[in-house]
């Protein structure tokens, strides 16, 4: 597969293969060896071993001295890195599965993160929640871009939880949001999210309403939910990259 992702030629390399090995197209235990790929891609043996590196350290493969790099089964993905997820949301082919999956992890992220961003209550936070709402209100009246500022709305919430841990899916949570706000709006015949149910968790966080943060993002989440399992497949216009 060729590479997309503009950079060096070390980051087109390790893109190429990423994307070959998420698709299938090398199996688990096949093993790359440094001399054919250089030749593959008529790159220095260095910049295919950083390349393998980066690889490695995405859960992909696993470097063997006197064997080569070895391609690991998907259960070693690291499916919590930014890259490796936007590879397998943009396979050709059916993956509603994934995104009904990725749902039910934000069930368990984001109603949590919006009890935490309650609890703190910090004025700077809430401010930032308001403001990525305001930017949702914009949208409406097509003053600003819908999708960037639904994702906006989400991951702001994450930083007001003020847990690290929490804040560093944030990469995670944008890259399937992406994808996944397109395929619910679109199965509910909309161009973009539900504003008074966005406002029902901010207002609640700003009241310092644990339960009815948790409540409402559950709902939000939960509407997804039902969307995603109506879906069959993702449309070719969402499913291209």
């Amino acid at each position: 597969m060729a590479p997309s992702r503009k950079g060096n030629l070390t980051d087109h390399v390790a893109e190429a293969l990423g994307r070959s090995i998420v698709s299938g197209f090398y199996a688990p235990g096949a093993v790359f060896l440094i001399t054919e790929l250089c030749s593959k891609f008529d790159a220095s043996r260095t910049v295919m071993r950083e390349a393998v590196k980066i690889l490695a350290a995405k859960g992909l493969v696993t470097s063997r001295p006197k064997v080569g790099s070895i391609i690991e089964p998907e259960q070693q993905w690291n499916l919590s890195d930014p890259d490796v997820l936007n590879w397998l949301l943009h396979l050709k082919g059916n993956t509603i599965p994934l995104l009904r999956e990725f749902n039910d992890f934000r069930l368990a992220i984001e109603p949590t993160a919006a009890v935490l961003a309650a609890r703190l209550n910090e004025k700077r936070s809430i401010d930032a929640i308001f403001k990525a709402l305001d930017r949702m209100r914009a949208a409406e009246r097509e003053e600003d871009d819908t999708l960037s500022a639904d994702v906006d709305f989400h991951v702001t919430i994450l930083h007001a939880s003020r847990n690290r841990f929490v804040i560093n899916m944030r990469h995670t949570i944008e890259v399937a949001l992406r994808i996944a706000i397109r395929v619910t709006n679109r199965s509910k015949g909309v161009n973009g999210p539900s504003v008074p149910d966005h406002a029902k968790i901010a207002d609640a966080i700003a009241s310092g309403d644990e339960l009815a943060a948790s409540q409402a993002m559950r709902s939000l989440l939960l509407e997804a939910r039902t969307l995603l399992t109506d879906q069959v497949r993702i449309p070719p216009e969402i499913e291209s990259p």
